[in-house]
């Protein structure tokens, strides 16, 4: 019999039960977010990735106007399907309010007992990490995975942090220079996967309509 690593290596996986969390305002979401999450499941071999949808961002919040958070998670439901091992998630959108992530890992803690946590940050976010809302906290409650693109400054974070890091792939597109592109009427292709772009276009936002 011919063994498939692969197939192995996922069961060792859920043995593990590790779950990711990306979080973000995905607004909208590209395939740098994709990317990301799927490099962190691959070399982790967890068991899944949720792309986590803020409902209000409290560091953005009065910087700039926002997407619904209804509009937000439906782009992100759309650039994660059929893409195995992401899943998007509601749940700081059903706890309405502002968006702390110490109040995502502690209700995931209480839900998903036997797993392990691992909260996923690029580089930038990682280095910001204590300004967050009871950043000292944060450390008891999932291991840190920073993302580094290719080329990148390495990151630090507080010594109290267990960390994992994970590289890929330099993708230089943000959320921020894709708004401005559709406020252009620059095409979002390939950097906004197609079924997101028909969101967008549906929904209207950033100036698209695709009726």
């Amino acid at each position: 019999t011919v063994l498939d690593p692969d197939r192995t290596l996922r069961e060792m996986s859920s043995v593990r039960r590790g779950l990711g969390i990306l979080g973000g305002t995905f607004d909208p979401p590209h395939i740098g977010h994709i990317a990301a999450a799927k490099a962190v499941f691959d070399a982790l071999l967890l068991e899944r990735v949720l792309l986590m949808v803020a409902n209000e961002p409290w560091q953005k919040v009065g910087h700039r106007s926002l997407s619904a958070p209804e509009d937000r998670l439906a782009m992100t439901r759309a650039a994660v399907t059929g893409i195995d091992g992401l899943e998007t998630s509601d749940l700081e959108i059903r706890r309405g309010g502002p968006t702390y992530t110490i109040d995502s890992l502690e209700e995931l803690r209480l839900s998903n007992p036997d797993m392990d946590l691992f909260l996923i940050l690029g580089a930038d976010a990682a280095a910001g990490l204590d300004s967050w809302h009871r950043s000292s906290e944060l450390p008891a409650l999932a291991t840190l995975v920073i993302v580094e693109r290719d080329g990148e400054t390495r990151a630090e974070a507080s010594p109290e942090w267990s960390i994992k890091r994970v590289t890929m792939p330099r993708v230089d597109i943000s959320s921020t220079q894709l708004r401005s592109f559709a406020a252009r009427g620059t095409t979002l292709s390939p950097f906004v996967p197609e079924p997101v772009i028909a969101e967008i276009e549906s929904r209207g936002l950033y100036g698209l309509d695709g009726l």
